[in-house]
């Protein structure tokens, strides 16, 4: 089976001569498909591109994805303001002045001033930067190649899990089937002893009413309709569960559509055993469901 869970994670680490980088994607469960990007700054514009590639990989889920970097080697040199340093130099006097306990200043003391040292950003290479780019784009596809077939693994374990479901399903609409069969007979004779009590206390209860209460108890009574539109389901969800591509949202239809039926058959029953196949039915299908809820 090709459905997949919408739930996965996946790390890639990479590197050049300059500078080291991490991608981190992880994926849960979504309505549609929701992509939040946190890119180390400096990448931004990463993001487009990595969106891109996201939609074109995946139709449902949240997906977060993360982008750290590191620099493996300086970013840059330092160098002394001298303006700022001579400026502060020329105030000595008149601070010592004002405040004579204070002592001379200190080496540590003047360069540890806002602006007197000065970080020096190194120009990158262009084509240095844009290697890196390639490179990181690169180990962004695998990453997301990763985050893939992680969730098509779980995807093939809900799978598993869901025709599971499906069998159990299939064989309690079977067994609803026989019981119900035997259900006109078991209703003809409740019938008989109802109208017996009707005749008995309404004498002037014409046949033809009688025949329409009759006919009236045995069409509310009568669930080969639900059990048709069942096994219907059953063979719909099985073929869905084969797709090779994302079919959560009909699953997810269908599974609606297999607890209407199992709640009309049991509003319908007339009989105790119908009415225990038709709960277990209920109990399967919203685990059924629930599971479904995973599926992209």
């Amino acid at each position: 089976m090709a459905i997949s869970s919408m739930t996965g994670f996946a790390r890639q680490q990479g590197h050049d001569e300059a500078a080291a980088w991490t991608w981190e994607a992880r994926s849960v469960n979504g309505r549609g498909l929701d992509v939040r990007c946190r890119l180390a700054a400096g990448f931004e514009d990463l993001e487009q591109p990595a969106r891109d590639r996201i939609a074109k990989r995946f139709k449902r889920g949240n997906v977060q994805l993360g982008l750290s970097v590191s620099r493996t080697r300086g970013e840059g040199t330092l160098r002394i303001n001298k303006d700022a340093l001579d400026r502060v130099l020329a105030a000595v006097p008149e601070i010592r002045a004002r405040a004579p306990e204070c002592g001379p200043p200190t080496v540590d003391g003047l360069l540890a001033l806002k602006g007197v040292v000065e970080l020096m950003e190194e120009v990158e290479d262009e084509a240095l930067r844009q290697r890196r780019i390639e490179a990181m784009l690169a180990d962004l596809d695998r990453t997301l190649d990763s985050l893939a077939a992680m969730r098509a693994d779980e995807g093939r374990r809900l799978a598993a899990v869901l025709g599971g479901h499906l069998d159990t399903i299939g064989k309690l609409t079977a067994e609803a089937g026989r019981v119900a069969a035997t259900q006109p007979k078991a209703l003809l004779e409740k019938l008989k002893r109802q109208v017996d009590t009707l005749i008995d206390t309404t004498p002037g209860l014409s046949e033809e009413r009688l025949a329409q209460e009759c006919a009236l108890l045995a069409a509310k009574a009568d669930v080969r309709e639900e059990l048709d539109r069942l096994a219907a389901h059953v063979q719909a969800a099985g073929k869905l569960l084969s797709a090779t591509d994302a079919q959560g949202r009909r699953l997810d239809f269908l599974s609606q559509e297999f607890n209407r039926e199992a709640n009309t058959l049991c509003s319908k029953s007339q009989d105790v055993e119908l009415t225990r196949i038709g709960l277990e039915l209920k109990a399967t299908i919203d685990q059924f469901r629930e599971q479904v809820q995973n599926i992209e």
